[in-house]
């Protein structure tokens, strides 16, 4: 069985009384490159736990759930914290694979400042471009770590100067590999003045990066004149660069021996910026009004956020919450706000909920385990058990002063899975579950079609509708099947006909008797349908006109080709016959719907496609492929713009039923690097040689 004593801290106090003794990190890198192993190297080295634990093993702190052990890789954000030169550092564990972008965003919201991790044996591609783009949209402060100096084909410098060449000219090394018989035993530091570091060329160059950051130009004429400039003055300044995002220190560390891991630690403590130093969130009020500021005061207005929500059948919800002001205490009440549904503009518009709750116990978490808090202050991190009524993205604040944090940007999920229940046991308890599994995940979107009927889970690719449905099974024991995705056709009429609605039943008892005409023409797009009645003499009597419309309506939706909804329609009825006893509302209702389907077959019925208008934003070299495949799928390019100095976005209009895959194809193409939004344009006729590979709906 395998050792879980390193999940347990080792009974170092987590909890923190001021902002300045906190530092929140959030690891960032991409899938492999050594993050989760970093932060257990991390917490070994501080004491946190006895002894690393083994990702293989499935004893880590931070990858502790079920489907982490059995994907290998980390799934979902954890935290974990470790206390070093008295001050408590929330290691923040991110997953590095693109399905789960979400996660990381969180974990930004979460952080201060962010250790990148890129393994030396592992080159600089356009995945871990994209993760570096992640960090920049929000001015996240970041040092460098190059990890898995110890392998076959680690390459320490190579990988330097890719990522120089990558992210430019202000990522500089902080500290150099030191090795004996090939092997990294040691690092040297680069800001202290010694003979090694002199003679390696580098530390002029760092030093003067690190002084043009200051904008002092007295201390740059000071060092240009042979001053030897105090280390505590550099450091300093270091400090500063790092928190404004403007220079980024790289560190190599060997997380297998541990070497580079204390002055890892050092950097963290020394060389990040603080809860104080980072800034704040912006913050409204519940009516959508801009609020005054916050400052990460622990004796100010009360605002967390809730960056992470999990879910078990047997604990209930535990809520992961940021404070970013004043103090949160166990057992107080809060105001519970939802972010808003619209946020820009004059009129923001009102939380998606908006009450108070108060809370239990609180807890500082450390991977799945938890220590009792009594309050945590501003800037640290904690979680709230049976906090019932918030989900991920919630802002906690004062019942008195009710605030709202603007939302962080969540991706927008773009590939479609269709699923069903497997049982009617499993249909009863589905609608809970899918509720619990969204509330913690917000790149999670649940769409019942009311078209098509299909309840559908919109995911990020397919290792997170993977992971979603393994959710349901592990978790709350709902077993689903996945069936094919239904895009929402049209039908429509191509040309004007005529149509006899007959039903006549004599069988004993009780007949049917209903006979309707009907002429039929289509409309334009867009007008949708239109019922007219030219009866004369009361062939067909008053009570059973408004019967012939709604037989026409239901035909209409349930489709009379391949089972899709007729839009766009003139329908007029112009005679019909009647029984004074057998004549009643459902035979005229049949009888329209069959005059319907007999106007159907007298002349072409054209299927109607949707088009999305679509915005793939790929580097530069990948251009002529991306629109290749775009107009492969019958897409009509629209145009293309540079994005920032290496991407172009490419614009175009392409058929919702060559987009059901698209997220999985563009990533496979692209190698990562290419994403992609959509929205609604409109609907054209489906090529007629299309149209027939479609499968009748049931």
């Amino acid at each position: 069985m395998a050792d879980k004593s390193n999940r347990r801290a080792s009974g170092q106090d987590l909890g923190a009384s001021s902002p300045d003794r906190i530092r929140n990190v959030v690891l960032v890198g991409p899938a492999g490159s050594g993050k989760t192993t970093l932060a257990e190297t991390l917490l070994a080295a501080s004491g946190a736990i006895p002894r690393a634990g083994s990702v293989r093993d499935g004893t880590t702190v931070c990858d502790h759930e079920e489907s982490e052990h059995a994907h290998g890789r980390t799934i979902s954000l954890a935290v974990a914290p470790l206390v070093h030169d008295g001050t408590k550092v929330n290691l923040v564990d991110t997953p590095g694979y693109a399905d789960f972008v979400g996660e990381l965003r969180a974990g930004l919201r979460a952080a201060d400042c962010a250790l990148f991790v890129i393994a030396a044996n592992e080159a600089v591609d356009d995945g871990t471009r994209s993760l570096w783009r992640e960090c920049a949209s929000v001015g996240m402060p970041r040092a460098v770590v190059i990890t898995k100096l110890d392998q076959a084909r680690a390459d320490y410098e190579g990988l330097l100067a890719q990522a120089q060449a990558a992210f430019g000219d202000r990522l500089l090394p902080l500290f150099v590999p030191v090795r004996e018989d090939g092997e990294v035993v040691a690092l040297t530091g680069l800001l202290a003045p010694g003979e090694a570091a002199e003679a390696t060329g580098l530390r002029g160059d760092l030093i003067e990066a690190v002084i043009e950051e200051s904008e002092d130009e007295t201390l740059m004429d000071r060092y240009v004149g042979g001053e030897e400039i105090d280390e505590k003055v550099l450091v300093g300044d270091l400090e500063r660069a790092v928190a404004r995002a403007t220079f980024f220190p790289v560190v190599p560390v060997c997380s297998m021996t541990g070497v580079g891991c204390a002055e890892l630690l050092d950097l963290a403590v020394r060389g990040f910026p603080s809860p104080a130093e980072h800034p704040a969130p912006d913050v409204f009020l519940p009516s959508g009004a801009t609020a005054d500021p916050i400052r990460c005061d622990p004796d100010g207005p009360l605002v967390a956020e809730v960056v992470k929500t999990t879910s078990d059948p047997y604990v209930g919800r535990l809520s992961l919450v940021r404070v970013f002001s004043g103090t949160l205490a166990a057992d107080q009440s809060v105001h519970v706000s939802g972010h808003f549904s619209s946020f820009f503009g004059e009129s923001a518009g009102h939380p998606d909920h908006d009450e108070d709750e108060k809370i239990g116990a609180l807890a500082h978490v450390f991977g799945r385990a938890q220590a009792p808090a009594g309050n945590v202050v501003a800037g640290d991190i904690c979680a709230i058990g049976r906090l019932s009524r918030a989900e991920t993205g919630d802002t906690l604040s004062s019942v008195d002063e009710p605030r709202v944090l603007r939302p962080w940007s969540m991706p927008e999920p773009l590939l479609p899975v269709a699923i069903v229940a497997s049982s009617k046991a499993d249909d009863d308890k589905l609608s809970q579950a899918l509720t619990r599994v969204a509330a913690e995940d917000p790149s999670l979107r649940i769409e019942n079609n009311p078209e098509t009927h299909q309840l559908v889970l919109w995911c990020m690719g397919e290792s997170h509708a993977e992971v979603t449905l393994e959710r349901l099974t592990e978790r709350y024991g709902v077993h689903v099947d996945q069936e094919p995705f239904v895009v929402s056709l049209r039908e429509t009429f191509a040309g004007a006909a005529k149509g006899l609605g007959r039903h006549v039943k004599q069988s004993g008892g009780h007949g049917q008797y209903a006979v309707c005409h009907l002429e039929v023409e289509p409309l334009p797009e867009g007008s949708g349908f239109e019922f007219v009645d030219k009866v004369v003499g009361g062939a067909v009597p008053r009570q059973f006109i408004l019967s012939v419309e709604k037989g026409v309506r239901s035909q209409m939706e349930k489709g009379v080709r391949l089972g899709h909804p007729v839009v766009d329609l003139r329908v007029t009825l112009t005679d019909g016959k009647a029984h004074s006893v057998d004549s009643s509302d459902m035979a005229f209702q049949t009888a329209g719907a069959l005059a319907l389907r007999e106007a159907a077959a007298a002349t072409t019925v054209t299927m109607l496609e949707p088009y999305d208008t679509v915005t793939v934003v790929v580097p530069d070299d990948l251009v002529g492929p991306v629109m290749s495949d775009l107009s492969a799928r019958r897409g009509r390019l629209l145009g293309t713009d540079k994005v920032g100095e290496d991407r172009t976005s490419v614009q175009a209009e392409v058929p919702q039923t060559e987009l059901v895959r698209y997220a999985v194809d563009l990533r496979s193409s692209t190698h990562g690097s290419g994403v992609f939004t959509r929205s609604f344009a409109h609907y054209e006729p489906m090529p007629e040689e299309v149209a027939r590979t479609v499968a009748p709906r049931e």
